[in-house]
């Protein structure tokens, strides 16, 4: 089905892995294209509780974009047309992951580099290897940062370092990543699939669209005020009280017994 990632889906756990390892997973067009597909199709695919991202080998998740292909394709008279490349390609592919009503967690098993950087900050759980590192490369083109990285990067590290960050495009490891907010976990190489794994595991397990309510509110919140979060609130908890999930939580709870949510 699909020519540049491989997906697979077991108990509940989608996998997404981008497969291009000779350019280190680098983001083509048809890259792109196969990571957004998967996404939405993993959004309407209600066997799908969790969707994991991750990348081919063991040296990158994804190492950017493509300068040799993408970067050919937005050649125009005047220079290059990189805008309209955004708005086509990755601009989709962020607001899939940001709009499926699942959680995604981005397994980083090396180098997130550029607009692989910004793939990975997408994510809403990321954990990546003590020896993975992440670069806001862009600065060394002379470019800025791009593919929704303006937005992730403040409200995970704040104002300052976000610039900093992005001006100087240095090279930031796991265990720095996971003290200044940046992921979520980093973990020695030799335990990364254990810790992804679990985590994959509980989401599997979880209430579905409490999930993926939460993550819509929660995205909604940086734009609303107070008096809409609340309305979202209640209508949303409102919908999440009738649905079989809920029921179950009840239930179990009064019955002193684990819960087995079905994701609806």
């Amino acid at each position: 089905m699909y020519e540049n990632i491989l997906y697979e889906l077991t108990n509940g756990i989608g996998r997404i892995t981008l497969n291009r390892p000779s350019v280190y997973n680098a983001l083509s067009p048809g890259l792109i294209h196969d990571i957004t597909t998967a996404v939405e199709a993993a959004g309407a695919d209600d066997s799908v509780r969790v969707l994991v991202i991750t990348g081919t080998g063991d040296r990158a998740f994804c190492s950017g974009a493509d300068l040799k292909e993408g970067f050919a394709n937005a050649q125009s008279a005047g220079g290059m047309n990189l805008g309209e490349s955004l708005r086509a390609g990755y601009h989709p592919m962020i607001r899939a992951i940001r709009n499926i009503a699942k959680p995604v967690i981005g397994r980083i098993n090396g180098v997130a580099a550029g607009a692989g950087c910004s793939l990975a900050l997408a994510c809403d759980v990321v954990i990546c290897t003590d020896e993975a590192y992440f670069s806001q490369i862009f600065v060394n083109i002379g470019l800025m940062p791009d593919a929704g990285a303006t937005f992730f990067l403040p409200r995970l590290v704040g104002p300052q370092r976000a610039f900093e960050l992005s001006s100087t495009g240095r090279r930031v490891y796991g265990p720095e990543a996971a003290r200044i907010g940046l992921v979520s976990q980093s973990v020695p190489t030799a335990e990364l699939d254990a810790t992804v794994d679990q985590v994959a595991g509980y989401y599997a397990t979880a209430p579905t669209r409490a999930i993926g309510a939460m993550k819509k509110v929660l995205n909604e919140s940086f734009s609303s005020t107070l008096d809409q979060q609340l309305e979202q609130e209640a209508e949303n908890q409102d919908a999440l009280g009738r649905s079989a999930d809920a029921a179950e939580g009840i239930g179990s709870f009064l019955m002193k017994r684990k819960a087995n949510f079905s994701g609806k």
